[in-house]
């Protein structure tokens, strides 16, 4: 049985960025969505769809850049 080579620590760092940029990308769509149902179901004035979106677009826009720095990085090594 071939041994594992052991991972460098940026290597890690990376793979940790880009798991949790994955994960608030898939939290992000499922909150905005059940947002977006709940508040129309509840009546919401608009102002708090807005509120959503922007939440929304601010997390995916966060997701992004972490995303293009750790291709950046591994670019660069």
């Amino acid at each position: 049985m071939p041994e594992k080579k052991p991972v460098p620590e940026a290597e890690r760092r990376r793979v940790r960025q880009i798991r949790l940029a994955a994960i608030v990308m898939a939290a992000t769509m499922v909150l905005w969505m059940g947002a977006q149902l709940l508040g129309g179901r509840l009546g919401l004035p608009v102002q708090y769809a807005f509120l959503f979106d922007l939440a929304a677009i601010g997390a995916l826009v966060w997701a992004l850049v972490v995303t293009y720095w750790v291709w950046k990085e591994r670019r660069q090594s």
